[in-house]
């Protein structure tokens, strides 16, 4: 994510009671789900008790309406035995749940949508759940000000999802620990476009409404999901051995975006030889007006950006399809795990096209004289991997201190065996979770006779501003 513009979560109102919740007939012998996993930062996001392995999400939007009409097919694992479940929600209008095709009781209480399928669920049992609902979908406020969830565009939409919007249009298991495969159905108004993440299986016109249907093969965090619907310049391509590109752009940010986004195949190139293969089957941008978001953002295999981005923010959304996308945070607390990674690729991007070098970005931003950052001290506010709050997982110190610790690790260990680190990290998480533990382990098996300690006591979880380097 690139959130150089981005700024108290909106309390969620109750809503009334759909079905009452009550137990089935005879014993219950499954539990209750939970509702929330525990995340440091944002405890109620996503449910215990199961793990979604496809969503099959069918919508329709009427912008003049801001009216959603959705039906979520949702196919998942039981990971116990299950008496109900909870899915994330927030607003709209639930009006029928089943589970393996029979009539499912349900609830409503903030951002949970609480399930009692008709009969319990066992351990290891594969079940499907369907949830039609609409409504209008509503913008949210994160912690740290920014605007996020179902965003309204001067010609349709825009749906941002980082860390809990992706709640606002489908109903899910709304935390990064949980990756899925998509199917996402759009239909509008003829005339406009629905973009989201994947590939453009089948697109049909018929009585004066146009369906887009994507295909999302590889695993992604509901956070990564997008739809952008309005007028779009769409140019589709292909690079290196027939990667499909496809690149949506709001007309009024189409000459300005040229030059930059002719840039795709040689910035791809560049990542797969830095970072690895390339670890999804399609990739692109989506551009939109500046007034639609206050960000750019890593969305799946098709980065969203507030207007014509700028060479590094188009090298920063890229690297994260590699760190963040697929290989995605186990918790938001290891936000720093996608942010300086796609913050050191600026670095090496500098580095590698007359620039200055890393070490020199690095001493700028220690010294205080980068231009990286608007407060020199910003960086120092907290360790990278323990953001003070919810309202500062996107701030300097996740990003440019987060760098400055791959920074010191390729220092020490030489650039030979920091790449083959980088490289080794994304292709042993490729499609996974990791976090901070995780990385930290690796590196020093990487590098067995190497002492990391002072790295990962003073640069990653020390306060303050440590040491000259």
């Amino acid at each position: 994510m690139s959130r150089s513009a981005r700024l108290v979560p909106v309390t969620a109102a109750f809503l009334a009671l759909a079905l009452p919740l009550t137990a089935c007939d005879g014993g219950v012998h499954g539990i209750p789900g939970g509702s929330g996993v525990s995340d440091p930062y944002f405890p109620k996001a996503g449910n215990g008790g199961y793990d979604v392995t496809h969503y099959g999400l069918t919508l329709s939007y009427d912008p003049a309406r801001r009216h959603l009409t959705g039906t979520a097919v949702i196919t998942a694992r039981a990971t116990e035995d299950l008496s109900a479940f909870d899915l994330d929600l927030k607003g709209l209008d639930v009006e029928k749940v089943t589970v393996e095709g029979r009539d499912a009781r349900f609830n409503r209480a903030g951002q949970e949508l609480t399930v009692r399928p008709h009969d319990d669920l066992d351990k290891g049992e594969t079940f499907g759940v369907t949830v039609r609902y609409s409504g209008t979908p509503e913008q949210i406020t994160d912690p740290d000000g920014s605007k996020e969830g179902w965003l309204r565009t001067a010609d349709g939409a825009l749906a941002l999802g980082e860390p809990t919007g992706s709640m606002t249009w489908f109903p899910g298991n709304h935390h990064p620990s949980d990756k899925a495969s998509y199917d996402i159905t759009v239909t509008v108004p003829k005339g406009l476009q629905a973009v989201s993440n994947g590939q453009l299986a089948h697109e049909s016109t018929t009585g004066g409404r146009t369906s887009f249907a994507w295909h999302a093969a590889e695993p992604m965090a509901s956070y990564l999901a997008t739809v952008a619907i309005g007028h779009y310049t769409v140019k589709r391509t292909t690079i290196g051995d027939g990667l499909p590109v496809y690149v949506a752009v709001d007309p009024k940010q189409e000459r300005a975006s040229r030059t930059v986004l002719a840039k795709i195949p040689e910035i791809m190139e560049w990542e797969e030889l830095n970072f690895g293969p390339y670890p999804f089957s399609t990739t692109g941008a989506i551009v939109d007006r500046p007034e639609d978001a206050g960000y750019a953002l890593e969305t799946q295999t098709r980065p969203v950006f507030n207007g014509a981005p700028d060479t590094e923010t188009l090298v920063h959304e890229l690297a994260h399809q590699w760190y963040g996308d697929s290989v995605t945070p186990k918790s938001w607390q290891d936000m720093w795990l996608n942010e300086a990674f796609a913050t050191y690729a600026e670095w090496l991007w500098r580095e590698d096209h007359g620039g200055d070098s890393a070490q020199r970005t690095f001493t700028k931003l220690y010294d205080g004289t980068s231009d990286d950052v608007g407060d020199p001290d910003a960086i120092w506010a907290f360790p990278p991997a323990k953001p003070s709050s919810a309202a500062h997982i996107s701030d300097p110190p996740v990003y440019q201190r987060g760098a400055m610790v791959l920074h010191k690790i390729r220092q020490k260990v030489g650039d030979d065996t920091f790449y083959d680190i980088i490289q080794g990290w994304a292709a042993t998480h490729r499609h996974a979770g990791a976090d901070t533990a995780d990385f930290t382990a690796y590196v020093e098996k990487q590098a067995p006779d190497e002492d990391f300690d002072k790295i990962w006591s003073d640069w990653l979880y020390g306060k303050g501003k440590p040491a000259h380097p």
